[in-house]
């Protein structure tokens, strides 16, 4: 017996009985976590900004040369990682204000 492809691939699933039945409400629990999670981003990207500073300056006390760009670079991927935390906040805050 040979099967066709639109029988091997039929479904029989409803995707509407997976659906939940209320809508979604976050309510202020959404709010208080975003917030915990701004505080965690800038803590993280204070950190970060401060370790490769200490990197920095054990490199420039031990006097090898030539090694700084690693740091640099170090240093430039924690700022952008700052910059993106810092910008994500506010436009989820966007997002969900109107729901929320």
């Amino acid at each position: 017996m040979i099967l066709s492809v639109a029988e091997i691939f039929r479904a029989d699933i409803n995707p509407n009985e997976f659906a939940p039945d209320t809508p979604f409400v976050p309510g202020n629990q959404a709010a208080e976590l975003l917030g915990i999670l701004t505080w965690v981003v800038s803590a993280a990207s204070v950190a970060g900004l401060m370790i490769v500073g200490i990197q920095m300056a054990m490199q420039l006390r031990r006097g090898e040369m030539g090694e700084g760009a690693t740091y640099f670079r170090g240093a430039f991927f924690v700022v952008g990682a700052c910059v993106l935390g810092t910008a994500a906040g506010p436009l989820v805050n966007f997002v969900l204000v109107p729901i929320l």
